[in-house]
């Protein structure tokens, strides 16, 4: 899809470093300490074995752990003209805020300070081509979740727990936030499921187990499968070599092996959608109208003043009641786009001439609103048929 070359609204960004990216993939937790990043960096690795680009961002700020568990805690990236290149471990390029500072150094950095730092990571580090990129997730549903859902082009959300009634109430939190956002969900993985002795073979279900695909399926959402506890990813972690490097034929190899090809088969089903409802194009005409170009091929039209009257953002209506509070007389009828974003995958920003900015317009409201004379035309017979 396009991207438009106007002056964009407040908070959106380009993103020139993801823009050869095929699938960007968030893996997120409600809670810490369910092995999120555990989970993200063999995901990337058994992916990577299957002959795919891969490459991982740590969107941890405050907590960056990938360094050490790719066994990179004293590598620095290369900075050239004000972009970052990525550091490469086992075939995995990575970026990570704890490349940039020292184990030693805490980030003291209030919210605002962060989220420019994760902009930079969206659209300052050269990716180039890659099949996957994992965003490895703070835990939590605050700042980095939602510019990242809103800046970076999501396939998904990967969503981590482990078996407890207490991580998986944290956990649905976490991914009706995606929902709410409309980041597709790529499926739910259970962490932490079952430990096996490697001496008798007894298998013990510490945190519980089944938690996970249960929750995936009162939530009607993928299940990928289950990780077990062992004592070998526990291992890999601290000494920064991932499971699959010392081996496939593990119980924990396998298990994220075959959770990896779940995720791949989620993610092309995911992009087969995408690719027939996200636009084509985007543009301003010469006339200032917002001309959209769909998957089907219809081209759409839209005048600035039907889109500023259109306006779904709560200042123009009441979130409660659905009712408009937009004075729609006081919008002055030559008002003009001045500029205008993708957000996500779902929705483009628009800002007008009058100062407004905060609408975000979902791709299958805009196909409803088309006023090009077809559309028109099916407007006024469907009216009058009623």
């Amino acid at each position: 899809m396009s991207k438009s070359d106007n002056p964009a609204p407040a908070g959106a960004q380009t993103q020139p470093g993801l823009s050869r990216v095929k699938n960007i993939i968030a893996v997120a937790s409600g809670k810490g300490g369910v092995g999120k990043s555990t989970v993200s960096v063999n995901l990337a690795v058994a992916l990577k074995r299957t002959g795919a680009t891969v490459g991982l961002m740590d969107a941890d700020i405050y907590g960056p752990s990938q360094p050490g568990m790719l066994g990179s805690r004293d590598a620095r990236p290369d900075i050239s003209s004000g972009h970052l290149k990525p550091i490469n471990k086992y075939g995995i390029d990575f970026i990570s805020m704890g490349l940039l500072v020292s184990d030693e150094t805490p980030v003291i950095w209030r919210a605002p300070i962060a989220m420019k730092m994760i902009q930079q990571f969206i659209g300052s580090v050269t990716w180039g081509e890659l099949d996957y990129l994992f965003i490895d997730l703070p835990p939590g549903t605050g700042d980095v979740k939602l510019t990242l859902a809103q800046q970076a082009s999501l396939t998904g959300a990967i969503i981590v727990t482990t078996p407890q009634q207490v991580a998986l109430g944290v956990a649905h939190k976490g991914l009706r936030m995606f929902q709410q956002v409309n980041v597709p969900i790529v499926g739910i993985i259970e962490n932490m499921s079952g430990f096996t002795c490697e001496h008798c073979g007894k298998e013990t279900a510490i945190f519980k187990e089944g938690g996970g695909k249960q929750m995936a399926e009162q939530l009607r959402v993928p299940y990928l499968g289950a990780i077990p506890l062992d004592t070998s990813i526990m291992n890999s972690g601290e000494e920064g070599v991932p499971v699959l490097n010392n081996g496939t034929d593990t119980t924990a190899a396998k298990a994220f092996i075959s959770v990896a090809e779940a995720v791949r088969k989620n993610a092309e089903s995911i992009m087969r959608v995408i690719a027939q409802t996200e636009p084509k194009k985007i543009q301003l005409s010469n006339e200032g109208n917002l001309m959209i170009t769909w998957p089907d091929g219809h081209e759409s039209v839209y005048t600035p003043h039907t889109l500023r009257i259109s306006c779904p953002c709560a200042s123009c209506i009441d979130e409660d009641t659905g009712k408009k509070t937009l004075d729609v007389d006081r919008v002055p009828l030559d008002i003009q786009i001045t500029g205008y974003n993708p957000v996500g995958r779902y929705g483009v920003a628009i800002a007008f001439s009058d100062g407004h900015n905060t609408g975000i317009y979902i791709f299958d409201r805009l196909r409803g609103l088309c006023e090009c004379d077809k559309c028109s035309k099916d407007k006024k017979q469907d009216s009058f048929t009623i």
